[in-house]
């Protein structure tokens, strides 16, 4: 869609939604779509008035799986165009100058959607290369703005994009490299002094995710040395790799997915550690806490960072269902005194539950407990105090006290 296509629509809000997107709630939502007399197209430009008709915000049409579009000024002379986005873009580059001046990282989250002033879209930095993500159609449709924001910004070596617009959010299958030249297969990134193998054309993800650097940064420095430690939900092995690299016993990975077993060798080869040392199983985790209960098995630390929703043959799993019952099973083999790091990145789910989910487990076991840290997202992932859902992640250390 061409900016001369592109329709701007008028619609107006009560008193109640009007205070809100005053205060600065970044979110469309279905009530206020359902408003227009014909059917908005992904990409209309959106002006909110009050019932008197006097301006609130502007923004665009783009359906995902949090809203029907973002808010992206509530200044009604600015307006919506590339100078806006490159605006945005500028300053957040500008804000992250501390991680770029890190030489112990080189990945990090350059943008941040609603946080940095743009919903649906984000752009992750790696060594040099930008991998940008559009989470709907609308804002798919002015790409060329941030294309051009983009490349006058920061001289990346290439640039790839990832489409998560199609129902739920789920990957649209492409070639997603973009411009410049194409990055290595794998791509090695640095973070806090560690290595890691990404693939930035390989599928929505490219095989680590960023926002969980500073629990793998406190997991290596602080809770590894000399301990045995199982990762559930170990992907590619990130916190795997974080461990033994912080002198760890033995590190233990379990995973579904076959392909992360492979991926999971390779993280521990690019820090020169003999993965045949470390054990790596491609299972069902509920099948694993079974399996290490007959055997006896216990850890030092347990990793638990499950995906909001997952289905296997045998069952589906549901944070919000089922995280009390999964830290049933891991406090059964943890070791006296030993650690749980147990994470979600629920954005629905807020801290305050996360810790009832805790504070249930630990009293169904009849066992003691004491949360020592708790970790949300990292600095290079702003978010808005009036859209909580924008802070997701909750992390928390919790210590097993016999």
């Amino acid at each position: 869609m061409s900016t001369l296509d592109r329709l701007n629509v008028t619609l107006q809000v009560d008193s109640r939604l009007a205070a809100l997107y005053k205060k600065g709630f970044p979110l469309i939502e279905q009530e206020l779509v359902d408003q227009a007399e014909e059917p908005l197209q992904e990409g209309d430009l959106i002006t909110i008035e009050d019932e008197r008709g006097e301006f609130v915000a502007k923004g665009y049409y783009g359906q995902q799986n949090k809203g029907r579009g973002w808010v992206l000024s509530t200044k009604k002379q600015e307006e919506i165009n590339v100078s806006l986005f490159m605006q945005r873009i500028q300053k957040a580059v500008a804000m992250r100058g501390q991680l770029f001046a890190d030489e112990k990282t080189n990945a990090f989250r350059l943008f941040n959607g609603e946080g940095d002033g743009i919903g649906g879209i984000t752009i992750d930095f790696y060594a040099d290369y930008g991998v940008i993500t559009y989470y709907s159609e609308g804002i798919y449709s002015m790409k060329e703005w941030v294309m051009e924001a983009v490349e006058r910004t920061y001289p990346f070596i290439g640039i790839y994009e990832k489409k998560r617009f199609a129902n739920k959010g789920t990957y649209v299958e492409d070639d997603d490299f973009v411009s410049g030249e194409e990055a290595p297969e794998p791509l090695a990134i640095l973070e806090n002094g560690i290595s890691y193998a990404v693939y930035l054309n390989d599928g929505p993800m490219t095989g680590i995710f960023l926002d969980q650097r500073e629990v793998r940064k406190r997991i290596h420095e602080h809770y590894a040395k000399g301990k045995t430690v199982l990762n559930t939900f170990s992907y590619t092995g990130a916190f795997s790799v974080a461990a033994a690299t912080g002198g760890a016993i033995e590190t233990t990975s379990v995973d579904l997915a076959s392909r992360s077993k492979e991926r999971t060798i390779e993280q521990f080869q690019m820090n020169e550690i003999d993965p045949d040392q470390q054990r790596i199983h491609v299972m069902d985790v509920f099948d694993y806490f079974k399996y290490a209960q007959k055997k006896s098995l216990a850890f030092d630390l347990v990793v638990l960072d499950p995906p909001s929703f997952a289905r296997s043959k045998k069952q589906t799993f549901s944070v919000a269902k089922d995280y009390p019952a999964l830290l049933n099973q891991a406090i059964a083999i943890t070791e006296e005194n030993g650690v749980i790091v147990a994470s979600t990145n629920n954005s629905v789910l807020g801290m305050r539950k996360f810790k009832t989910f805790v504070e249930q487990a630990f009293k169904s076991q009849k066992v003691d407990y004491t949360i020592l840290e708790e970790f949300t997202v990292p600095v290079d992932y702003p978010y808005l105090n009036q859209y909580k859902e924008s802070n997701y992640l909750k992390v928390l250390f919790i210590q097993r006290e016999d």
